[in-house]
């Protein structure tokens, strides 16, 4: 049996992923006790006509949770084929879609969200290290992430399944905390300055023009495609499936959303697939 074994941070979208898994034919049982995967998949294995399963365990099971571990090792030594899709989100994005489902967060014991997701984080971190795909949904709607599942599960190769993640922000709220590269663009001439580009952003035409002209932003640009190319093969070999490229500036307006849409345009040119997202905008 092919098994799939969801997880991830609450409100990362684990409920969407499965009924993904459950349209491409998936057997899908949520909130599963980890004790429970290997007999369910002997059970299965005995004629029952069901050949590939995906299980949701996260920190919903409480004590059970922590089962998981022992399980895995199991399944490890009974050669069963079997990876894990860990779903993630950054904190801002997730505080936002518990405040509009008004939900609490199931290690928030009754407090602040936050203080939730700090712990499940901590409770997650091993696991995480351990998974096959990692997905953060921070940009993505629905759609986006059922194609980003499909393709995952379904491509071989696995230069062709990495994505990189690119991230536009801007100093005066802090840096993005699954930041993997952080590049600082306040060596670059601010628009800011200039009182006609100043109310604009780096989306707008004239903001981006301003910035790439200068030989410096060309350079630097070159230099960062030439070591992101350099370090994906590295990161596969190490089982990551995603980078996180953070571009910055003082206020997160002009030099890094700029900056940011041409790194991302280069690297779709070049055949790589990416996500694009202007945290302080």
């Amino acid at each position: 049996m092919k098994a799939i074994i969801v997880t991830g941070l609450s409100g990362a979208g684990k409920t969407q992923a499965i009924d993904c898994l459950e349209d491409m034919g998936y057997y899908c049982i949520d909130n599963m006790p980890p004790a429970l995967i290997k007999s369910f998949i002997d059970l299965t294995g005995k004629g029952k006509g069901i050949d590939k399963a995906a299980f949701v365990i996260d920190v919903r099971g409480g004590r059970l949770f922590d089962d998981l571990k022992d399980s895995l090792e199991e399944l490890k030594r009974e050669a069963v084929d079997y990876k894990i899709l860990f779903l993630e989100a950054s904190d801002r994005t997730l505080l936002r879609r518990y405040n509009e489902t008004r939900r609490n967060h199931p290690l928030s014991e009754g407090g602040p969200v936050a203080a939730g997701l700090a712990r499940e984080r901590e409770r997650l971190e091993v696991l995480r290290k351990e998974a096959d795909y990692v997905i953060d949904t921070s940009n993505m709607k629905s759609a986006q992430l059922w194609s980003e599942i499909k393709h995952l599960l379904t491509s071989g190769e696995n230069n062709k399944s990495f994505i990189i993640n690119i991230m536009s922000f801007g100093y005066k709220r802090g840096t993005p905390m699954a930041a993997d590269m952080v590049f600082d663009m306040r060596f670059i001439p601010n628009p800011y300055y200039v009182k006609s580009l100043r109310p604009l952003t780096g989306n707008n035409a004239k903001v981006s023009k301003y910035v790439l002209k200068h030989k410096i932003t060309d350079e630097f640009l070159q230099k960062a495609m030439d070591m992101i190319e350099m370090l994906i093969p590295f990161y596969i070999k190490e089982g990551k499936y995603s980078l996180n490229v953070c571009i910055g500036c003082t206020g997160g307006h002009h030099r890094s959303v700029a900056v940011a849409n041409e790194l991302h345009r280069r690297l779709q040119d070049s055949g790589k697939r990416t996500t694009l997202e202007h945290r302080d905008l």
